[in-house]
C-alpha cells in the first residue's frame, strides 16, 4: 500500500521471507496452471461483517480444517491485518486449520482500534477451539512492511504508520513467538510453499486487492529488497512526464489500478457509490473504465515479466471473484509482448493467501521451539524452517 509520506531509506533491516522446501514424496514440485481454479459464489458477507465460505472450496493439505476432537497441547495463531478485513485462524503446530474467523478492519477507526479488534477475534478463536492448548507462535500479515515500533507504507490504516506493532503483538500474546511479514510476501510465501508457485523458479505472485502489489520468487525465497520494499509496484511510473517528479507529485499506480482506485473512478462516473465487485460485472456503462484498468496493469506486468522471466504468475486477491474479466487482456498482452511469456494462473488461494503466510510463518516459529517435536510442529506437510529462523520480523 502507499505511504502518506515518505521516510528516509535505510532505516529498514528487513530480513527476507520465504523459505519454501521440497516435500519428501515430490509433491511440492510445480502445479500445472489451472489446478487452482476459481470457484464462483465463494463468499458472500454477513452483516456483522465476517465473510464466509459458501461453496466448501476443497481442503488443501496447509491449512486445512481440523475434526481432531482430542485438545492439543500446543496452538498456533494466524492473523492477517488487511485493508477492508482482518483473518484469524487457530492451527495445530503443524498448520492445520482447527478454527477462522474475519471481522472488518474499520481501517478508519484507528491504529488501536485496528489492532483491538484483530487481537480480540484471535483471542476468541483461542477461547472457543483451543481451550487448555498454550499457544506456541504467532504469524501475522500486514498491509505495509512492518517493524517493532512502526509500518511503513500502509497509509489506508488510519496512524498505522506510528503504531508499534510488534511491540503491541508480544504484549497482547505474551511468552508466544512472534513473527511479521508484509500480507503480499506472505502470500507468496504460501503459494509457493503449498499453492501455484510451488516449484516454480522464478514466479511472481500478482495481488489485485484493495490495493496493487507484487512479490517476486527466486529460489524458494521471496525478494525483500534492501528496505522490504520489493514489489511495491503501486509506486512505478505511469509514463515518461513522471520521470523526476517526487512520490508526491504524480498520480501513482496504485491511485489508478486497484480495486479501490476502480471504485473511486466509477463512482465519480455513476454518481454513486459502486465497488469493484460491481464494476467488473458490468457490461455496458463502466466496461470503457474496466478495459482502461486491464490495459495500463497489462503494460506494468508485461515489464515485470520481461525483467524477472518468471515461470509462472499467479494472481490472488479479492478481484480475482471477477477473474473472466481480467484474464483475456492479461493473457494476451503478455504473449505479444513478451519474450518468453510465463503462465497466467489463479492463486492457490486467492482470496486467503496473506493469512495462509501467517499461518506459514507461526508454523515455522513453533518448529524451532524446544519441545515441540512430537507435537505436530515438524509434520512434512509444511515447509522447513526459515533462513532467518530467531527473526521476530520478516519482510
Amino acid at each position: 500500500m502507499l505511504p502518506a509520506r515518505g521516510r528516509a531509506a535505510g532505516r529498514a533491516t528487513g530480513r527476507q521471507a520465504g523459505h519454501a522446501a521440497e516435500r519428501e514424496d515430490g509433491r511440492g514440485t510445480g502445479r500445472q496452471a489451472g489446478r487452482a481454479e476459481l470457484q464462483a459464489g465463494h463468499t458472500a458477507e454477513r452483516e456483522d461483517g465476517r465473510a464466509e465460505r459458501l461453496d466448501g472450496r476443497a481442503e488443501r493439505q496447509a491449512g486445512r480444517a481440523s475434526s481432531r476432537e482430542v485438545p492439543l497441547r500446543h496452538v498456533i495463531l494466524g492473523i492477517d491485518f488487511g485493508a477492508s478485513k482482518i483473518a484469524t485462524a487457530a492451527c495445530g503446530p503443524d498448520g492445520t486449520r482447527l478454527a477462522s474467523r474475519t471481522v472488518p478492519t474499520k481501517a478508519g477507526s484507528g491504529a488501536r482500534a485496528v489492532f483491538d479488534r484483530g487481537v480480540s477475534a484471535a483471542r476468541g478463536l483461542l477461547t472457543d477451539t483451543a481451550a487448555g492448548s498454550e499457544l506456541a507462535a504467532v504469524g501475522v500479515s500486514t498491509v505495509g512492511i512492518p517493524f517493532a515500533d512502526r509500518v511503513e507504507l500502509a497509509p489506508t490504516i488510519s496512524g498505522w504508520d506510528n503504531f508499534a506493532l510488534g511491540e503491541e503483538l508480544h504484549a497482547a500474546f505474551a511468552g508466544a513467538e512472534i513473527r511479521l511479514a508484509t500480507d503480499v510476501k506472505a502470500a507468496a510465501r504460501a503459494e509457493a510453499c503449498w499453492g501455484a508457485l510451488a516449484g516454480c523458479d522464478p514466479a511472481v505472485y500478482l495481488n489485485l486487492g484493495t490495493g496493487l502489489a507484487a512479490a517476486v520468487v527466486v529460489g524458494g525465497q521471496v525478494l525483500a529488497g534492501s528496505h522490504g520494499a520489493a514489489g511495491e509496484i503501486g509506486y512505478n511510473l505511469r509514463g515518461i512526464d513522471d520521470v523526476g517528479l517526487a512520490i508526491n507529485e504524480r498520480t501513482l499506480l496504485e491511485h489508478m489500478v486497484s480495486g479501490q482506485a476502480l471504485s473511486h473512478r466509477a463512482t465519480q462516473t455513476l454518481r454513486r457509490r459502486a465497488d469493484a465487485a460491481e464494476i467488473l460485472r458490468s457490461s455496458s456503462t463502466l466496461s470503457v473504465l474496466v478495459d482502461e484498468f486491464v490495459a495500463e496493469l497489462a503494460f506494468h506486468l508485461v515489464n515485470l515479466a520481461i525483467l524477472v522471466d518468471p515461470q509462472r504468475i499467479a494472481v490472488g486477491g479479492g478481484m480475482v471473484g471477477s477473474w473472466e474479466r481480467l484474464r483475456p487482456g492479461l493473457e494476451a498482452a503478455l504473449a505479444a509482448g513478451v519474450p518468453f511469456p510465463p503462465e497466467l494462473v489463479v492463486a492457490a488461494f486467492p482470496f486467503d493467501a496473506p493469512l495462509m503466510g501467517a499461518i506459514a510463518l507461526a508454523a515455522e516459529a513453533a518448529a524451532e521451539l524446544p519441545g515441540m517435536r512430537g507435537d505436530g510442529a515438524n509434520d512434512p506437510a509444511n515447509p522447513e524452517p526459515a533462513a532467518t529462523a530467531g527473526a521476530s520480523i520478516q519482510h
